[in-house]
């Protein structure tokens, strides 16, 4: 059903010759400009005249990427299918009113009819020429127009059977477009909660190199250095050599 819709889209802008590229471009992936012009059997520039066309109505995108061999640039094409189910419902809706505008003149204002030169005028036109045709001298008479009315009803009908269905497809490219955001912001979301945390751990590391020794810590460096100081003078005292007792001398 979307194929049928956005290949009346093509039509109504390009015409009939471009309708094989609905099938090409109704893709999540952008195809290449080249690929395009193969598979419909044209030129590359009729190609992109058919795309330009298309692209002046915002109803496609496309990358451009650069072959690196050849120095060149290729362009990347795809549909935007939400905007191009909105430009259709636009011109349904504006072809619904015209309509509608045409079956309200039907029905309340009456047309005359020349029926040798089969022209039509309104009432007015018809007063100025006296009711008489000014290329044969016919008298006019009064134009039914029952079955262009029904006519006319019945196309309306098909328009406002043919909105729904746009409506429906809408709502349903919406849905998708609001999932992929939803995952896409979650991504983001979950991408910059891991940045916070890894720079918090490097705020953490670096502080934890730089920062200064904690009391505790001086005081267990202060007990250490005082042990140690205390082992090395009693070391230092128990090497020293005590100076022997001399024998007093005694008489004679």
């Amino acid at each position: 059903m979307l194929n049928n819709l956005l290949e009346e889209i093509v039509i109504s802008i390009v015409g009939k010759q471009a309708v094989g590229i609905v099938e090409l471009l109704n893709t999540s992936k952008y195809v290449n400009e080249f690929i395009i012009a193969k598979k419909l059997g044209i030129t590359i520039n009729q190609t992109r005249n058919m795309l330009y066309k298309i692209s002046d109505y915002g109803l496609v995108s496309s990358v451009r990427k650069k072959d690196k061999k050849k120095g060149w640039y290729t362009y990347f094409w795809k549909f935007e299918i939400l905007k191009c189910l909105e430009f259709l419902k636009d011109l349904l809706l504006k072809n619904k009113n015209q309509i509608e505008g045409e079956i309200s003149s039907r029905k309340s204002k009456v047309f005359y009819v020349c029926e040798s030169c089969g022209l039509e005028y309104n009432e007015d036109e018809a007063l100025l020429m006296d009711f008489i045709c000014d290329e044969c001298g016919e008298v006019f008479t009064v134009k039914d127009g029952s079955k262009l009315i029904r006519d006319l009803e019945k196309t309306l009908f098909k328009i406002s059977e043919k909105l729904k269905i746009v409506e429906i497809e809408v709502v349903k490219e919406q849905s998708k477009l609001d999932k992929k955001k939803e995952l896409e912001s979650k991504k983001e979301k979950k991408e910059k909660e891991k940045i916070k945390q890894r720079k918090k751990e490097e705020r953490k590391q670096a502080k934890a190199k730089n920062l200064p020794p904690s009391k505790k810590s001086l005081g267990k460096e202060k007990k250490k250095s005082f042990v140690s100081n205390k082992k090395a003078v009693k070391k230092k005292s128990a090497g020293k050599k005590l100076p022997k007792k001399t024998k007093k001398a005694t008489k004679k």
